[in-house]
C-alpha cells in the first residue's frame, strides 16, 4: 500500500474507515503486535482461551479475530472455532493458517440465534460503532448458559504506572509502528482509542445493560489489557 493510500479511522470509528484501516496494516499486524506489546500478546491470547474454559467439541466465534491467530489459540481446546472479522484483508492475510473464516459485522452477526457455546472478542470491541448492539448481538447468538469473553486494552490499577503507560501510548507506541507497521497512523489511532475507552467497571456496566449476566473481570498485565467474562442466563 502507498503512503497516499493509507487509513487512520477517526474516533467516531465509521465501519468502512476502520475496515479500511485494518486491511492496510494486515500484513505486518501479528508482528506489530507482538513488538508494541513486548511479545505480552501471547500471553493475552492464553488467558483469554483459559477465562473461555472451552470443551472440546463446543462451539466458540471468534469475533474481531484478524488473521486468525486468536483462533487457532483457542482451537487447542478441542472446541470448533469460527474466526470473523470485517476486514477483507485481515482474514485474506490469515488464510494460510486453516481455520473457518467468515466475513461478518459485529453488530450484525451473520449466525443465527442460539448458534454458539462462548463468543469471544480480543482487542475488537473498541473499534465498533456501536459497542452496545455489538453486545447484544453478540448475545444473540450465544446458546442460554453459554459464556461471553472480552478481552481489551485497559485501565491500570496502579496510578504511577498508569501514567508511564499513557506516556507511552502517546509517544513511544506511534514511534515503535513506524518501525515495524504497514501503516503507522493505524497505531496513532490505536493509542487515542485506547485512551478514550472506558475503564473496567464502566465496560462491565455497558455488558450487563446489553442483557449479560454475572459479569465479572481480572485484570492481566497491571491492568493494560482487562478480561470481562459473562454468561447468557436465558
Amino acid at each position: 500500500m502507498k503512503q497516499s493510500d493509507q487509513v487512520r479511522a477517526s474516533l467516531d470509528k465509521q465501519p468502512h474507515e476502520v475496515a479500511s484501516m485494518f486491511d492496510g496494516v494486515a500484513q505486518r499486524y501479528d508482528i506489530t503486535n507482538t513488538v508494541i506489546s513486548a511479545g505480552q500478546d501471547r500471553y493475552w491470547r492464553w488467558a483469554t482461551r483459559r477465562a473461555l474454559a472451552l470443551r472440546p467439541g463446543e462451539r466458540v466465534l471468534d469475533l474481531a479475530a484478524g488473521t486468525g491467530v486468536s483462533t487457532v489459540e483457542l482451537g487447542k481446546s478441542g472446541a470448533w472455532c469460527v474466526a470473523t472479522d470485517f476486514s477483507q484483508g485481515m482474514l485474506a492475510a490469515g488464510r494460510f493458517r486453516q481455520v473457518p473464516m467468515v466475513a461478518g459485522d459485529a453488530m450484525a452477526l451473520p449466525f443465527a440465534d442460539d448458534s454458539f457455546d462462548a463468543v469471544t472478542i480480543s482487542f475488537g470491541l473498541r473499534n465498533v460503532a456501536d459497542i452496545d448492539v455489538a453486545l447484544r448481538e453478540m448475545l444473540r447468538v450465544t446458546k442460554p448458559g453459554g459464556r461471553l469473553v472480552v478481552s481489551e486494552f485497559s485501565t491500570p490499577v496502579f496510578a504511577p504506572f498508569r501514567t508511564v503507560y499513557m506516556e507511552y501510548l502517546m509517544k513511544a507506541l506511534p514511534r515503535v509502528a513506524r518501525a515495524v507497521s504497514s501503516n503507522p497512523d493505524a497505531y496513532v489511532y490505536l493509542a487515542e482509542s485506547i485512551r478514550a475507552w472506558p475503564n473496567q467497571r464502566r465496560l462491565a456496566r455497558r455488558i450487563a445493560d446489553a442483557g449479560w449476566g454475572s459479569v465479572q473481570w481480572r485484570d492481566l498485565t497491571g491492568g493494560v489489557v482487562a478480561l470481562h467474562r459473562a454468561y447468557k442466563l436465558a
